[in-house]
């Protein structure tokens, strides 16, 4: 595979153009996790999705990796599945940790990456085993980026001002 500027250009419009999909499984996973953690979290729409997707890749260094990233998950098939389901998980996880940003969201996501994923099941027809894990790595990674959850709303309590 190789990754030019046109293929992060075309992996940039094809994330952008997953919002049906991704914002749905997004506000899903949100409602989920504000349950469990007995707090309400804003639902994102549409648009706030692709302003953040614009945001990810208006980062060079952070879009070719994404792209790169995205482009393998959406080919990535293993016959069979199962043999090869530890590299989409990996790259799902890498994926979803990478759009979030810094630790600690990165973190977040990772982990976000792993509730999402055994949400979303393959639609039939779909080609390959990464797709899945694909649209569970952008729920989890744009989820945590986005605003919303009320601690990443104030300042944190620790930090030390000298």
């Amino acid at each position: 595979m190789r990754v030019t500027r046109d293929r992060v250009a075309d992996e940039y419009e094809w994330v952008r153009g997953r919002a049906d999909v991704v914002v749905p499984l997004l506000n899903d996973v949100r409602a989920d996790l504000g349950d469990l953690f007995d707090t309400e979290v804003d639902e994102v729409s549409a648009d706030d999705y692709r302003r953040e997707v614009d945001a990810v890749f208006a980062d060079g260094d952070r879009a070719v990796n994404v792209a790169a990233m995205v482009a393998v998950l959406r080919e990535l098939d293993v016959e069979g599945d199962y043999p090869g389901f530890v590299v989409d998980e990996l790259l799902g996880r890498q994926l979803a940790g990478t759009l979030a940003g810094n630790q600690p969201l990165r973190l977040l996501a990772e982990a976000t990456f792993h509730y999402a994923d055994v949400t979303v099941h393959a639609e039939e027809g779909r080609e390959t085993a990464g797709a899945d894990d694909l649209d569970a790595a952008l729920a989890a990674g744009f989820q945590t980026r986005l605003p919303g959850w009320e601690w990443t709303e104030t300042e944190s309590p620790f930090a030390v001002n000298q």
